[in-house]
């Protein structure tokens, strides 16, 4: 019997998240519509010395909707996730054959930084990673500061919008000198996801965002997922399939490097295509 799907029901807790404002975009870059291809992937292949990890994938990410990455340890769930903000080429032995498209632009073409890619595409990483030495303030606005902006108004006008979109604005704006590593563990994932926001990017990769919280603090980074996509496109890589049913759109099961299946969560998960997909959901393996 396959999984049934029912969203309000398996999020424990449920706790209510207010709507949040959009944060405004550079004039320069024009808004995503909804169901547009937001990142494409063709061919995509990834080694690390002579060992292939992934293996030709062709994937379509819709826009404004939250795409979950599924499948067993060792699959190649985070090394494809970490190919579309080019973080690979930080680590010397791995090599990026075929394509990444964001909005039909090749990410890895000669004339493309890297360091303009990752504001684009930003990441928030299974372990929050708050820079301990910063106050709650300055890890919001680290990047923007790397990005050139100085200006005092400029920079706490974007601190108050990224905390506000984190849902966290209203529980650190009385102590935003305060160093981050004293929040608590949600808030300090909060955080991390407000300094991504804070740089305006146009999709944001989640790494096991929720891996290491308890219920009420995954619930409310889920319920934070939802209201965020209704301004940017998320794919979030998870070994949580109720969560992956609670919040995704669509989804991918990957298998020993390769993209197995894709589409609509509710399909995946109660009809779908292959039989591997159905002994992975179901708990047979995995």
């Amino acid at each position: 019997m396959l999984m049934t799907i029912e969203p309000e029901k398996l999020r424990p807790g449920n706790p209510m998240v207010a709507p949040r404002p959009a944060l405004p975009r550079d004039k320069a870059s024009a808004p995503a519509e909804r169901g547009q291809s937001a990142v494409s992937t063709r061919e995509l292949s990834i080694f690390f010395g002579q060992n292939q990890v992934l293996k030709q994938v062709n994937l379509e990410v819709s826009a404004k909707a939250v795409t979950a990455i599924i499948g067993p340890s060792g699959c190649g769930k985070s090394t494809f996730l970490r190919a579309l903000n080019r973080m690979h080429d930080l680590v010397p032995i791995a090599r990026v054959q075929g394509q990444v498209r964001l909005f039909g632009e090749d990410i890895y073409g000669p004339q493309v930084e890297a360091v303009q890619i990752r504001r684009r595409i930003g990441m928030v990483f299974q372990k929050y990673n708050p820079f301990p030495t910063m106050s709650i303030g300055d890890n919001v606005t680290v990047g923007l500061r790397l990005n050139g902006l100085s200006k005092r108004a400029a920079l706490t006008e974007r601190t108050e919008q990224a905390l506000t979109m984190a849902a966290l604005w209203d529980e650190v704006k009385d102590r935003l000198d305060a160093p981050a590593v004293s929040l608590s563990g949600g808030q300090q994932q909060r955080l991390c996801i407000a300094r991504a926001l804070a740089v305006q990017p146009e999709v944001i990769l989640m790494d096991e965002p929720a891996s290491a919280l308890d219920p009420l603090a995954t619930a409310r980074i889920e319920d934070l997922i939802l209201e965020l996509k209704k301004n940017y496109t998320i794919i979030i890589v998870t070994h949580n399939m109720q969560q992956a049913a609670r919040i995704s759109d669509e989804t991918a099961f990957f298998y020993l490097g390769q993209l197995v299946e894709f589409g609509a969560t509710s399909k995946l998960f109660t009809n779908p295509s292959k039989k591997q997909t159905e002994d992975y959901v179901t708990g047979r393996f995995g």
